[in-house]
């Protein structure tokens, strides 16, 4: 597995999960994460303030992380209602 070795890089990627697992706890599903991460990702490529090669690991890393379905298992542990949830009330 790529790793990230750059603090910054880091940081990203853990910004980055965190806004993925907030959006997934309001019911959004995975192409709506994708959609979220590329859009997060190519403003830090066009900011420049990652080197290239961090930059692209860190795109391998969010790709792989978000087709995952283990990244998002809900603390009941069920993957079956994992992005099949629905708010209460509908």
């Amino acid at each position: 597995m790529t790793s990230l070795d750059d603090p910054e890089a880091i940081r990203h990627f853990q910004s980055l999960c965190d806004a993925c697992q907030e959006l997934t706890s309001r019911y959004h599903g995975p192409s709506e994460l994708r959609l979220y991460a590329d859009g997060y990702l190519h403003a830090l490529r066009r900011s420049g303030a990652l080197d290239p090669r961090q930059q692209h690991k860190l795109e391998q890393l969010i790709d792989r992380w978000i087709m995952d379905p283990s990244s998002f298992i809900g603390p009941d542990g069920d993957v079956s209602t994992l992005f099949m949830r629905q708010p209460k009330g509908f």
